[in-house]
């Protein structure tokens, strides 16, 4: 949630040294938060395959809450590719646009957090 807001704060800022500073703040925390989402999902990986996929097969629920990590890793991408326009100087959205591109995860997150708990399926 912090990265979207980033670039809010990018998008509206003026002066060189701010840009420069949101830059780097980006940049650290999208290879801080890189490392440990691959980490995530190589143990979800290695959950599936300690327990067999036999042990999965009926938790509809479960084969829902990961196709919604699909759109998440992808929102991941796309935060990656903003800030490398943002780097570029190329950046094509307003403050308003960032502003709503940061809740995007959030309902998917909210989704899948009802899926785990509820169990719906």
């Amino acid at each position: 949630f912090y990265l979207p807001r980033l670039f809010v704060h990018h998008a509206l800022s003026a002066d060189r040294q701010t840009r420069e500073r949101l830059e780097i703040m980006e940049r650290k925390l999208f290879w801080f938060i890189t490392p440990w989402g691959v980490l995530t999902i190589l143990f979800g990986f290695w959950l599936v395959g300690f327990y067999g996929w036999e042990a999965f097969k009926g938790m509809y629920w479960l084969h829902l809450k990961i196709t919604l990590v699909v759109p998440l890793v992808l929102f991941h991408l796309w935060c990656g590719k903003l800030m490398v326009d943002f780097r570029g100087a190329s950046n094509p959205h307003s403050h308003i646009w960032f502003r709503w591109f940061n809740e995007f995860p959030l309902l998917i997150l909210i989704a899948i957090v009802l899926l785990v708990v509820l169990k719906p399926l």
